[in-house]
């Protein structure tokens, strides 16, 4: 007679790493995730490199990263992370403005955007929305998208930030932080020339005239994000 499957057998739960280069957020967020009896923290990290030594490691079946890293950003890391394994699901669980980091990171790639100002029980619910196969953002943003693709949105109250690429973008928060072109070139690993080009291109996108407001525009953001 042929054997009746086990049904007491338990599913294993899924594999989680978790992204993060505050310690004290990783920990919370272990915590949060070992309370679920089907999710399971396989491994941590608080920089890009280290997250893709942790998925050649450990073989998660979901990410969960910080736009902020150390280093290469998170957006960069969803990249590598697409190249290296292109079926992994990433969610980015960040403090930033979903109105200028979502919609950039499902381009990259990512599965998902949750700020983290949201609590644990919608930090769930998109966990458990990016591993069923789908894209979870918040109702504000998925309706954001939708005009995009409909042509209905409407440019009056779309940040001017919105226009820059991802790598601009990123010249852009360095130069907020009081970086040289110098130092953003060592940085993203770019020629200085490179990085000049960008700060014209900026210059252009923004509507500023000179360096000078360029550097301050850059600082007004940063000190507005930090303040959030």
């Amino acid at each position: 007679m042929p054997l009746k499957p086990n049904r007491s057998q338990k599913k294993p739960p899924t594999q989680v790493l978790v992204v993060d280069d505050h310690p004290l957020m990783r920990a919370g967020l272990v915590q949060l995730i070992t309370h679920e009896p089907d999710l399971c923290v396989c491994c941590q990290a608080e920089s890009a490199s280290q997250a893709l030594d942790g998925v050649r490691n450990h073989a998660p079946d979901l990410v969960i990263a910080d736009i902020s890293l150390p280093g290469k950003n998170g957006l960069e890391l969803i990249k590598d992370l697409q190249a290296l394994r292109p079926d992994l699901p990433v969610l980015v669980l960040s403090m930033h403005d979903e109105a200028l980091y979502a919609e950039r990171v499902l381009r990259a790639g990512g599965r998902g955007y949750i700020m983290k100002q949201e609590g644990g029980q919608c930090l769930m619910t998109a966990i458990r929305q990016v591993l069923s196969g789908k894209i979870y953002v918040s109702e504000r943003m998925s309706a954001r998208i939708l005009e995009g693709f409909s042509g209905a949105r409407t440019h009056g109250g779309d940040s001017p930030l919105q226009t820059l690429t991802d790598r601009e973008f990123e010249v852009f928060q360095a130069i907020g932080l009081g970086k040289s072109s110098k130092d953003i070139a060592s940085q993203l690993h770019l020629s200085v020339k490179t990085v000049e080009v960008h700060r014209v291109n900026m210059k252009r996108k923004l509507q500023v005239q000179t360096s000078a407001e360029l550097i301050r525009y850059a600082v007004r953001w940063t000190e507005s994000q930090a303040t959030r």
